[in-house]
């Protein structure tokens, strides 16, 4: 995963969507977040056309509408995209690349989004493989992404480890019949004992994993 696994960007949904609620006078139905969790770029748009009706934008103008707000909030601002980088990726990415072990990534965001922040974070170059949920026929947690990441990179879905923040996430990985690792993000922090439950490992920090041997 990507968002609240690798960067802490998660804060920046809900800020998008609180601007969006004001601006056209809408109020947040019970549940909403619970209900697009994991979903795709694409299901969550849906899912705001079945919820307000009266939002005058095609399910096409809404992506590019909500693409924009979030490049705006957090990805195209190269020089604080750094800062949102969760504590340890980086070395644990490196570590795993020059031990020859293969990494890709199963979002649930958009290919622009998402190719965006890899490149500001300078960290492209480490993943193999680079898939979101738009090219699936369904989101998280049905286990299509991280099936087609498996396929792409060659691997059976046994020997992989899915990195996730969310309950939808975890199953996802699970699903897939993948080992999963919880790690913690502080948007889903009253998710903490759920996701502990439900995964083969759980993390604060991938400090914890020092160098990954």
């Amino acid at each position: 995963d990507m968002d609240g696994t690798l960067i802490d960007s998660m804060w920046v949904w809900a800020t998008v969507d609180k601007e969006f609620y004001e601006r056209y006078g809408l109020t947040e139905p019970d549940d909403f977040y619970e209900q697009m969790e994991g979903k795709s770029f694409t299901e969550v748009a849906k899912l705001y056309l079945d919820a307000f009706p009266e939002i005058p934008f095609t399910l096409e103008e809404l992506q590019i509408i909500a693409d924009l707000a979030i490049k705006y909030d957090l990805y195209v601002i190269t020089d604080e995209v750094y800062e949102h980088i969760l504590e340890g990726v980086r070395e644990f990415i490196t570590s795993l690349k020059e031990r020859n072990v293969k990494l890709g990534i199963g979002t649930s965001n958009g290919r622009e989004l998402v190719d965006a922040t890899l490149q500001a974070l300078d960290i492209e170059q480490y993943f193999d493989s680079v898939h979101t949920s738009c090219e699936v026929e369904t989101g998280k947690p049905s286990p299509d992404i991280y099936l087609l990441v498996a396929e792409d990179l060659g691997v059976d879905p046994s020997r992989c480890l899915v990195f996730e923040d969310v309950p939808n996430g975890i199953l996802a990985g699970k699903n897939a019949g993948m080992r999963t690792c919880a790690v913690y993000d502080q948007y889903s922090r009253d998710q903490e004992d759920k996701k502990k439950e439900m995964a083969d490992y759980y993390i604060d920090s991938y400090m914890e994993l020092g160098s990954a041997e």
